[in-house]
């Protein structure tokens, strides 16, 4: 394998697409679900409305996240932005607006290359890169509960969160919050 991980930008519009399509049980979301206001409005939405609200976040310049590649092939995807350009993520965790904090908030891997420790590696080089841009506080919300699919993990699992450094900040039976000062990454 040739890991690499790649700040989204224009160039890499048409990898994110090709690996966020049906032939990868990727095509109906392309990473809009926190960008669309409620999720009442989320779950009557269509893919095809998913895909060109992407295009219009595309055209507005928001690249919000990171690309995985194996080679030239992309395999994963992790949607990471600062918190309030995204308010549903604010409203559905009851969290108070604040500028400075990024999150961590959808992982996606292809099937064949998960249970091998990628989603750890690409977290951690995520957090280098958010070092090196300045940002001091970035916060995860994996979902937490017995027998879950990986379907249940798109917030991405609680383990890596865990092993990379960050904090529990506000508990929840199902759907806590984590988060990670970038400054000295011992948490908060």
């Amino acid at each position: 394998m040739q890991i690499r991980i790649v700040k989204l930008d224009a160039s890499g519009k048409e990898d994110f697409f090709r690996l966020h399509c049906d032939q990868n049980s990727a095509g109906g979301c392309f990473c809009t679900a926190w960008w669309v206001p409620t999720w009442e409005e989320w779950s009557d939405r269509t893919p095809e409305q998913n895909r060109e609200l992407r295009r219009q976040l595309f055209s507005n310049n928001q690249f919000d996240g990171y690309l995985l590649y194996d080679g030239t092939e992309p395999i994963g995807w992790c949607q990471c932005c600062p918190r309030d350009a995204i308010p549903k993520i604010r409203q559905t965790y009851n969290l108070v607006p604040d500028p400075r904090i990024w999150v961590v908030s959808c992982f996606f891997i292809l099937a064949r290359y998960r249970e091998i420790g990628l989603a750890q590696h690409f977290l951690d080089k995520i957090i280098e890169d958010l070092i090196s841009r300045d940002v001091t506080h970035v916060q995860g919300f994996p979902k937490r509960g017995k027998n879950l699919q990986a379907d249940d993990l798109w917030t991405g699992p609680e383990s890596i969160f865990v092993k990379a450094g960050f904090r529990l900040e506000q508990d929840d039976e199902c759907h806590p919050v984590y988060g990670l000062h970038l400054g000295t990454k011992d948490g908060i």
